[in-house]
């Protein structure tokens, strides 16, 4: 990767902020949809995916690749109302501040945008590093470091282009090794039928729209993933870069490009529920990592070394879109630098310390061992959530009012957040959905009890 982004840079002696952070607003479709879809690919996708399969059969995979596919083609309608709104815009919380002309919504807003920047990457730390781990030997502690580098340095040369292009690479990667080697799993692991047998998962479940499963999990999973998205300075920032004419279209092929990985590889899950295989995680490994000991379970190393490498180019395409996002959203939000080469290095100091700050947190939930990746993805799709409802009325609703917004967003973090935790933390289904359906309702209502008294707010 860091070759590969030095070869396509290196023709370049002079970069812009417009390059760095946005491409200068030339990516295709393909490549942007390939981007898109890479940059989804990231650990839930590859890891909870097979895990809910293994645990809640067919519901669990309906109910997690559903919301996730939606989530993606949702920008279809969103990106090209931004792009005609704010055409030169750079990050989703700079729009936000035009539009309302408010530095405590702006501030309000910056919080969940970088803070799912950082999950981001520690979320890609912790679960590329367990992958390597558990099939090594090599430390966590020392596995996750030397990932964080990889993704920085070549993220570092030419910041969303550098993204874009290795995104490309590692998504081919990630389908020419998965038609090779899964191929191979379904037939050791004996065929459809064995797959069939294990559509139910391990809890039994029997109906792909079982209620239980459908309250518990697919409310929840379907705001969080819905709200991940758009609160995701990673695909603002692709709608920012792609040609404005191209959007949809690059929108909507990487969602159909992202819906097959999900299900591809939910076949691990329903293969490891067969008791025959002796399919069984090392006491102290994540339950995530099910998938990964299917194949390490039913293939030869040399196999499972592919599969590693598939897998780390979904983490690492993840991992440097998300070191760009960070830093266009210091750049333009925080710094607010127009001068190329002070943005540019800026740029890169942001990178930096959004990767030691990801790699510090990445350690904490380490020493947590009953705070799994699962746990993680949830509450950080949840702090997402607070924002979402204001940031879609944004685009389509002219009254939108900074009072509402601000109030709304702050009760959702400061009363919604704190219940859905604590209903994690007592594993009651009620608390979860319910503090997760405030979130959405509260912001949604203060939003519309605080009208602007007038509809003057086009942005110039």
């Amino acid at each position: 990767m860091i070759l590969i982004t030095y070869f396509f840079s290196k023709w370049k002696n002079h970069q812009t902020k417009e390059q760095f952070l946005v491409a200068n607003r030339q990516v295709g479709w393909f490549m942007g949809g390939s981007s898109i879809a890479a940059s989804w690919l990231w650990a839930p996708a590859l890891f909870i995916s097979v895990q809910l399969a293994y645990e809640k059969g067919l519901a669990g995979i309906f109910w997690f690749t559903l919301p996730n596919i939606i989530a993606l083609a949702i920008f279809a309608l969103l990106a090209p109302r931004i792009r005609t709104l704010f055409p030169d815009g750079y990050t989703l919380p700079q729009y936000i501040n035009k539009k309302l002309q408010s530095k405590k919504v702006h501030n309000v807003y910056l919080f969940p945008y970088f803070f799912y920047q950082i999950m981001a990457i520690t979320v890609q730390l912790f679960a590329g590093g367990s992958l390597v781990s558990l099939l090594t030997g090599i430390p966590l502690v020392a596995v996750m470091p030397m990932l964080a580098i990889i993704a920085l340095i070549y993220t570092l040369i030419s910041g969303l282009k550098a993204s874009i292009i290795t995104d490309f690479v590692q998504l081919a990667m990630i389908f020419i090794i998965g038609a090779i080697i899964l191929p191979m799993t379904w037939k050791v692991g004996g065929g459809f039928s064995t797959i069939r047998a294990g559509f139910m998962g391990i809890e039994n479940i029997k109906h792909i729209f079982d209620p239980g499963v459908a309250f518990s999990f697919g409310i929840v999973t379907a705001i969080g993933l819905i709200a991940g998205a758009i609160s995701d300075q990673q695909y603002w920032q692709r709608t920012f870069a792609i040609k404005k004419n191209q959007l949809v279209k690059a929108f909507l092929f990487g969602a159909l490009l992202f819906g097959i990985v999900p299900i591809a590889l939910s076949t691990l899950g329903f293969l490891a529920v067969n008791p025959e295989l002796n399919i069984t995680l090392p006491t102290g490994i994540d339950a995530s990592m099910i998938g990964v000991q299917t194949v390490a379970t039913l293939l030869p190393s040399w196999a499972v070394f592919l599969f590693v490498i598939m897998l780390l180019s979904g983490l690492s395409s993840t991992l440097d879109s998300g070191l760009s996002a960070a830093s266009s959203l210091w750049v333009t939000d925080i710094k607010k630098l127009k001068d190329d080469e002070k943005a540019i290095k800026s740029a890169r100091y942001a990178m930096i310390s959004v990767t030691l700050l990801g790699l510090v947190i990445a350690y904490a939930v380490y020493l947590i061992p009953q705070f799994g990746l699962f746990h993680l993805w949830w509450i950080f799709n949840t702090i997402a959530a607070c924002v979402v409802v204001p940031t879609i009325l944004s685009l389509y609703w002219e009254r939108l009012d900074a009072r509402g917004v601000f109030w709304g967003v702050l009760t959702a973090f400061i009363v919604g957040l704190p219940l859905f935790i604590y209903g994690n933390i007592i594993e009651k289904p009620v608390w979860i959905v319910s503090s997760s359906l405030f979130i959405i309702a509260i912001s949604t209502v203060f939003c519309l009890a605080m009208p602007q008294k007038n509809t003057l707010t086009a942005i110039e």
